[in-house]
């Protein structure tokens, strides 16, 4: 019988009493709570190719994909409008998955390797709790080609596409248990097969980390009902000629598909789970909206290419339908993660825990948030509350004030800035030299 059958009335009396999430941040110090307290069930869903303009309840975008889950852990939790990812996936899921920035690990570009002896969240987490956390990677790795990979690193179960993509969402290579077949059924339900049956067969807290592919290329009709685009032809002409209402078929079909899982769980399972939504990178451009360009999109260091959607909702969540404007990086999930899994652990890497803000709306959060690039050439982002500095190693330079530019239509580079802009510009580049360095 499952964790959550077994132990359904210790759960239900648990939450009554106190709050699972309860422990005490000290800076650079892992320290396990009680463990006779109740540990949460985490679920990490990662979306693919996802920007703010593709995301229900933000003001960038106009045509918006119908998303009532995502939109149900909105209105129960919180909703992040200042992360920053990668401007590509790959260096996103290593940032996440180490708590380091691309240039730390060698993660900087699709195709980087990720090197097994790196720590993950989940060995952290097992070394920390001595393995009260079961573990799954379920969905997109892409972080080498070896099915051993996530297991070497401290993840219990594997299962999923150890590539990018797939050239069809119904005709893939699935990896499980380092064996390699060919799949027929859709890739957003298979995956949440997998994740269902995955989470049923656990008898002690779990960490699952749920990787869609969607809405990943190539743009298609996802199956008619999981999504509310309706009948659309399905020829390669109708969908080059406009490819977005494909593309929300794909992001639709992925909300009716997270709200299987959520609704697979047991109640008191349920009531014991943080949800975490995020997105690895910005829109793709073919489909990408204004205030977003094509060439503001993903793979640049613009908003639009860098700034993702996040929810977090769940256990230990007390702030509700609230909007946070922290500045958070996608590196700051693993120690977030950590702290929410009992290991009260405030940085990490170059990883800040935001596991204040789930509670707290005046917690202390990052001063800077930072980012890089490789495939456009090697460069990187920094931005404080107001301004943001876009810098190449070949000597281009970018600055703008998000507060009055929000969208990066004025280069200041050029005229004449005002004082508290320049102190600003010298401090962002010492800023941006201490973390390359």
């Amino acid at each position: 019988m499952s964790f959550k059958r077994t132990f359904i009335i210790g759960v239900l009396a648990t939450l009554c009493s106190c709050n699972p999430l309860n422990v005490i941040l000290d800076d650079d110090v892992d320290t396990p709570i009680d463990p006779t307290s109740t540990k949460p069930n985490i679920l990490l869903v990662i979306a693919d190719d996802m920007g703010l303009d593709a995301t229900p309840n933000f003001s960038e975008g106009t045509i918006k994909p119908n998303m009532p889950n995502l939109e149900a852990l909105m209105d129960t939790g919180i909703t992040f409008k200042n992360v920053w990812s990668y401007p590509v996936c790959s260096p996103t899921r290593a940032s996440i998955l180490t708590g380091k920035y691309g240039s730390k690990t060698g993660v900087l570009e699709v195709g980087n390797t990720i090197n097994t002896t790196e720590t993950s969240m989940q060995q952290f987490i097992a070394d920390a709790t001595s393995n009260a956390y079961a573990s799954a990677i379920i969905g997109k790795w892409h972080l080498s080609n070896s099915a051993s990979d996530p297991i070497t690193m401290g993840v219990d179960y594997f299962a999923g596409l150890l590539t990018g993509g797939v050239q069809s969402y119904t005709n893939w290579n699935l990896t499980e248990n380092g064996v390699t077949s060919n799949s027929t059924e859709y890739t957003t339900t298979k995956f949440t097969d997998l994740a269902i049956d995955w989470v049923d067969e656990q008898n002690k807290p779990w960490f699952l980390w749920l990787a869609y592919n969607a809405p990943h290329t190539p743009f298609h009709l996802a199956p008619t009902n999981l999504h509310s685009q309706g009948n659309l032809p399905t020829d390669s002409g109708s969908i080059d000629a406009n490819p977005t209402p494909y593309y929300m078929s794909a992001v639709e079909a992925m909300d009716t598909e997270l709200g299987r899982l959520i609704n697979s769980l047991s109640a008191a399972e349920k009531a014991n789970t943080v949800i975490i939504f995020v997105g690895d990178n910005g829109t793709p451009n073919q489909v990408a909206q204004a205030p977003y360009s094509r060439r503001k999109a993903k793979n640049s260091l613009y908003q639009g290419g860098v700034n993702v959607p996040m929810v977090v909702s769940g256990v230990g969540v007390t702030r509700t339908n609230e909007h946070e404007e922290a500045l958070i990086h996608t590196t700051d999930l693993f120690a977030t993660i950590v702290s929410i899994a009992g290991v009260s652990t405030s940085k990490r890497e170059n990883s800040t825990s935001f596991y204040p803000l789930l509670t707290n709306l005046n917690a202390v959060s990052r001063e800077y948030v930072y980012t890089e690039i490789s495939n456009n050439g090697l460069g990187y982002a920094i931005r404080n509350g107001t301004y943001k500095l876009i810098k190449f190693d070949s000597g281009t330079e970018e600055f703008y004030n998000l507060i009055t530019d929000e969208y990066e239509n004025t280069n200041l580079i050029g005229t004449t800035l005002s004082s508290a802009a320049a102190n600003a510009k010298t401090v962002l580049e010492a800023e941006a030299l201490r973390i390359r360095s």
